[in-house]
């Protein structure tokens, strides 16, 4: 049998959807706000197929799984969610990467529920021009360390790429010692 792929994983993921959470997740799709947008005719009345195509080839298969994640989260469907992210984080990881490498995206949940100090991050993350000041600004708006923490994951710091994704990590290694020691301990 053929390994999964992050696009096998999303297709399951939609075809276990109830239609009624199908069609929510659609609708959250096509109202993001964040670029790349969705155009509401690529979704609306599409199969789970299509559907995961269109979310594979405008996000990319590196970003897909966290706005899938995102966006499941939004319409409640926290167990899909869970269930996505154990499932991509199983997935092999590109020869010659380092499991430190992946440390933000394999953990990922996790770091969105307990990551308390998300503000004294954003302020080096700005700082250290990983994101932007409107960035910075958006993410502060939203009301809890989650959601700011799901909206960095979902924009900036899927944008930034590897180095990004380091300097966040060296952030958590500063700011949140416990949490990342006990993350590390479960490798």
């Amino acid at each position: 049998m053929a390994p999964k792929t992050v696009k096998k994983v999303i297709k399951d993921t939609l075809a276990n959807l109830s239609k009624e959470n199908f069609d929510d997740f659609c609708d959250q799709l096509v109202d993001r706000r964040e670029e790349p947008q969705v155009k509401r005719n690529r979704v609306e009345g599409k199969s789970f197929l299509v559907v995961a195509d269109v979310l594979v080839s405008t996000f990319t298969e590196e970003r897909a799984p966290g706005v899938v994640e995102d966006l499941l989260r939004e319409i409640d469907c926290h167990k899909d969610a869970d269930k996505l992210v154990k499932e991509i984080a199983g997935l092999d990881s590109k020869p010659g990467s380092s499991d430190r490498e992946h440390f933000v995206d394999k953990y990922r949940a996790l770091l969105i529920d307990r990551v308390s100090d998300i503000e004294a991050i954003l302020d080096e993350l700005l700082d250290q021009k990983v994101i932007t000041l409107g960035n910075y600004d958006e993410i502060l708006a939203i009301p809890t360390s989650r959601g700011r923490m799901r909206k960095l994951y979902s924009g900036p710091l899927n944008s930034a790429g590897h180095d990004g994704k380091e300097v966040f990590y060296k952030l958590l290694e500063e700011k949140e010692k416990l949490l990342i020691a006990e993350l590390k301990k479960k490798k």
